[in-house]
């Protein structure tokens, strides 16, 4: 019989946070994953009941429910200050990464050989996202009981967002609704999808068991609640409010704070469900950057460690440089200011969210599940990543480049790249990492070689 851990300090907690954002690859599920891996198989802080019960609480949030996850765990061991350290050693490491990797893209991405990478890569972050409509829409729309309905669901959100260009936020509340009137009318239709999936128990007694008592710092109480109101409000407000004193309401920081403080509220589905939104407010409306330069900044957050979402850092960065938003002389400082600035609004949210309503959460245990109105979201979803697939498939196929030289409107290499990372990700089952490297490979071969 394993014996339960004994107490573990912030120190060693602190250092784990840390590890864990430098090895936080794979997107949600494969963070998940990890965070399951080490903290209830290896090193057993937490059970598996009251890691799946933290995990449906997270999914059941806009905004990326591997990091709240992190924030949660963090917050339950050790009061609000691990909350906060677990859910910012998450995000950091990727912040300052990308912030990196957005000056070379933007200072030597005219360079042959960057040129090249980015060539191989896009067709990989195609084929990418293609994946994760067949995966997501395989957990919500293959259970025979609840398929008719959810298609509709995700038929129309295709519609709403590649034809009518209808506003994502509308898509999201259209959905909400459907399955809300769904669950009176054809509520087999709209049960709960499960998520990521029970892995299996069997790992030893944990810290935090299924039978320990909640700790006192994480019991409901309205003082507490009114407490992370009282100070998570100031936490959005000073640093609007500085925006708006120094640039004015249209300056372009300021409407960056408020434009991602909105996505991080319609982030139901994750990071590649919130993509429409930002592309249709950041390529579009506001112009910080182009279709292209969102692809390539995609394949960038699919390559580094932390949430997919951290991809708002880079349309930050390269918003904040094209807009020259502390002046032409100190491009690289207002870009950088500027990836922050959308950094901090996209993920406030997520960190108020854990700490207000985890107390409510811990009261609950066995109880919370996904409602209706939240499964014609995930439903909706699935067509809303299907529209981002076609618009990068649409892009990555204009004949450019040497297809353009030879006389083609179709680049065939681009197209044949996207299949058969397709092929990888859906038949082989590879990762992520690994068929990015090899299209990015192969990407360079074909520049050399005068095919693309």
């Amino acid at each position: 019989m394993q014996e339960k851990p004994s107490h573990v300090t912030f120190g060693e907690a602190l250092r784990f946070w840390l590890k864990l954002g430098f090895i936080s690859f794979g997107g949600p599920a494969g963070q998940i994953a990890i965070m399951h891996r080490e903290l209830v198989e290896q090193r057993r802080w937490i059970s598996e009941k009251r890691f799946l019960h933290a995990l449906n609480y997270c999914m059941l949030l806009p905004g990326p429910e591997a990091q709240q996850l992190a924030t949660y765990i963090g917050w339950l061991m050790h009061r609000t200050w691990g909350g906060v350290v677990a859910g910012a050693l998450f995000v950091l490491p990727s912040l300052f990464i990308l912030i990196g990797l957005s000056w070379v893209y933007i200072a030597f991405g005219d360079v042959p050989l960057v040129a090249g990478l980015f060539y191989g890569i896009k067709p990989a972050v195609a084929a990418i996202v293609l994946h994760a409509v067949w995966r997501i829409g395989g957990k919500t729309l293959r259970s025979p009981r609840r398929t008719p309905l959810l298609w509709a669901v995700a038929l129309a959100s295709f519609l709403a967002i590649a034809v009518f260009k209808i506003p994502f936020p509308w898509v999201v509340l259209g959905a909400a609704v459907t399955g809300w009137l769904g669950q009176r009318w054809a509520p087999g239709q709209f049960s709960g999808s499960g998520g990521h999936g029970a892995p299996k128990a069997g790992h030893g007694p944990a810290l935090i068991d299924d039978d320990t008592l909640t700790p006192a710092h994480a019991r409901f109480s309205k003082k507490r609640l009114s407490q992370v109101v009282v100070v998570g409000a100031p936490l959005w407000l000073l640093p609007m409010g500085a925006l708006m004193a120094a640039w004015g309401w249209q300056g372009t920081l300021t409407q960056m704070a408020w434009f991602f403080t909105k996505a991080a509220l319609l982030t139901f589905g994750g990071a590649y469900a919130v993509l429409p939104y930002v592309y249709q407010g950041a390529v579009e409306q506001f112009q910080w950057l182009t279709g292209p330069q969102m692809i390539d900044g995609l394949a960038l957050g699919e390559t580094t460690p932390g949430p997919l979402i951290m991809v708002v850092a880079f349309v930050g960065f390269v918003g904040g440089w094209a807009k020259q938003v502390l002046g032409p002389e100190m491009l690289f400082l207002g870009a950088a200011l500027a990836a922050t600035v959308v950094t901090w609004f996209t993920f406030l949210p997520s960190f108020l969210f854990i700490l207000g309503g985890g107390p409510m959460v811990e009261s609950t245990h066995g109880k919370l599940g996904f409602t209706a109105p939240l499964t014609a979201i995930t439903a909706a979803v699935v067509g809303v990543i299907a529209s981002l697939a076609i618009f990068f498939i649409a892009h990555i196929a204009a004949g450019t480049g040497a297809a353009a030289h030879f006389g083609l409107k179709i680049d065939l290499a681009a197209l044949a790249l996207a299949a058969l990372a397709a092929l990888a990700l859906m038949r082989f089952r590879l990762g992520v990492i690994p068929v990015i490297a090899a299209c990015a490979l192969a990407g360079l071969l074909l520049r050399a070689a005068g095919l693309a």
